[in-house]
């Protein structure tokens, strides 16, 4: 919106551009430009739907949570969905390490790894309880000055709860994480969150999370935060009509590693932290109305 550029690398359609087949019986193949399967199935167990601007997405499903030259199968029966999906070539950066720039579009005649992703996720959501369990692996290229050196490898699994109470809604989760070039450690970290929303009147709802990020370790030094990053968030959101709602969400991190999460994904409008800081707290009120 400041600047009229296109985001998610200056793609036309940067999130989803797919075509598929679907089933009302035996579910959907679809092809195309997707959200991975881990994505999906946390997206019904994160406290604000991904739909904060301080909620650490990225830190918890990867950067890689769309991805290019996709084939993906979802399947619901009931209150269960299944779902596995398979990339030939991502698309995605994951930034560089010293000269060695990581990740790309693959799809490189003869190297069938090359910028490679997989995963799968079951989930069960019932009206009071739910459930979810999901795995996420990309394998980004690895090149130094456009020659192919080889592929790293990114993993994360994770699994999720949730319950409801009357118009409350409680749910929490945990997330491993493992990423490696040549069978050394970069990153090993875990992720757990809890959180709750509560619909106080039909138009007025509340919701607070915790996340908490722990980094072991194996972890090189460069890339560690100061200390285990944590953050706490809060939003309060009131519905004037069907269509149109005016917020407040507030965030406070700990220790950078979460820095409010945009600025892990490169946004020029992102809320990094100051350099020599450990911690931030971020604020916005805004008015939506949905067309």
């Amino acid at each position: 919106m400041d600047t009229g550029t296109v985001q998610q690398g200056g793609r036309l359609f940067g999130r989803q551009a797919f075509v598929g087949l679907q089933s009302a019986t035996y579910g959907k193949i679809t092809l195309g430009r997707q959200y991975t399967s881990l994505d999906e199935a946390l997206s019904n167990f994160s406290p604000a739907y991904y739909a904060n601007t301080y909620e650490p997405v990225i830190a918890v499903v990867g950067q890689a949570f769309r991805e290019d030259n996709t084939v993906k199968y979802t399947g619901t029966f009931g209150a269960v969905t299944v779902g596995a999906h398979w990339s030939f070539g991502t698309g995605a950066s994951f930034g560089s390490v010293g000269s060695a720039s990581i990740g790309g579009s693959g799809e490189a005649p003869g190297q069938f790894r090359r910028d490679s992703a997989y995963g799968a996720q079951a989930s069960y959501l019932g009206d009071v309880f739910g459930a979810t369990i999901a795995y996420d692996q990309v394998n980004p290229s690895i090149a130094n000055g456009g020659a192919f050196l080889g592929t790293g490898t990114v993993k994360k699994a994770a699994a999720a709860v949730s319950y409801s109470i009357g118009q409350a809604k409680i749910e929490g989760g945990y997330r491993w994480g493992r990423s490696s070039v040549s069978g050394l450690t970069l990153v090993r970290d875990d992720i757990y969150w809890a959180g709750a929303a509560y619909q106080v009147t039909p138009a007025l709802g509340l919701t607070v999370d915790y996340f908490y990020q722990r980094f072991h370790a194996s972890t090189l030094p460069a890339l560690r935060p100061p200390g285990n990053p944590w953050q706490l968030m809060f939003i309060a959101d009131y519905n004037l009509s069907k269509r149109t709602d005016v917020y407040l969400t507030t965030a406070y991190s700990k220790n950078s590693g979460l820095a409010l999460d945009t600025a892990s994904i490169g946004f020029s409008n992102g809320y990094p932290i100051g350099g020599t800081k450990t911690n931030m707290l971020g604020a916005a009120v805004g008015i939506r109305h949905k067309f």
